[in-house]
């Protein structure tokens, strides 16, 4: 089901989300949470099989998307995709809004970014989540929630230039090949993209707590373009 969808059936069943835009805010998400207490359904703002059974009862069953309902950071990071810093001295207000909205000090994408991103995503999508101290620090994120096996919108942190250098970076899984995984994040090659990152950069695969249990499934694609060394 796409977010769209979830918005419409809200409001027809007199639960305000805001726009009808397709994009999942906190005003969604409140809806979202304020239709499960009224219909006594886990209070998480996430529209998993028993929340969708309910808010669709008695219509045609929604569409089906690439990523479930229930990771919603995924649905988010794959929105921005094309999002790019500005190459001048200025900065793109899109990615300095990111931490704006989140309280995280940061003012010029010269800094990088896939912390930024990463924390965006998950932030917005998933407001009680707690966030690791200094999401801007790549490896930081080895401390989110769980540790789980790389599945469809495990977080995905490693290592960058050497692994004593401290320096690293984060983005989700979408799939891998037999040496690299494939990487949507921000601040890759300058953008929100997807990227192979070689497996042996790997330092650890982390899940949201707050967000339902995963499933362990892996996808594989087919092992094409250049291995990314740098996201800086």
């Amino acid at each position: 089901m796409t977010t769209e969808e979830i918005q419409k059936a809200l409001k027809s069943k007199g639960f305000d989300p805001g726009p009808i835009d397709g994009v999942r805010g906190r005003r969604t998400i409140a809806a979202i949470m304020e239709f499960q207490t009224k219909n006594n359904l886990e209070v998480d703002g996430i529209v998993g099989p028993l929340t969708a059974a309910k808010l669709f009862a008695g219509e045609p069953a929604p569409t089906e998307t690439v990523v479930p309902s229930t990771q919603p950071w995924m649905t988010e990071a794959l929105r921005l995709v094309g999002v790019k810093e500005d190459m001048s001295a200025a900065s793109n207000p899109l990615i300095i809004g990111w931490g704006k909205r989140l309280g995280i000090g940061y003012g010029n994408d010269e800094i990088p970014w896939c912390g930024l991103f990463v924390a965006h995503c998950v932030g917005s999508q998933l407001p009680g989540e707690p966030m690791p101290n200094n999401p801007l620090g790549a490896r930081n994120w080895s401390r989110l929630g769980i540790e789980c096996e790389p599945q469809l919108g495990a977080v995905l942190v490693f290592w960058r230039e050497s692994k004593a250098s401290g320096k690293g970076h984060v983005g989700f899984y979408v799939a891998e090949d037999n040496k690299a995984f494939h990487v949507l994040g921000g601040n890759q090659n300058n953008a929100v993209n997807v990227k192979r990152v070689g497996k042996d950069r790997l330092l650890n695969v982390r899940w949201p707590k707050n967000a339902p249990a995963p499933t362990g499934k892996r996808r594989f694609a087919n092992s094409t373009g250049q291995l990314s060394e740098n996201e800086a």
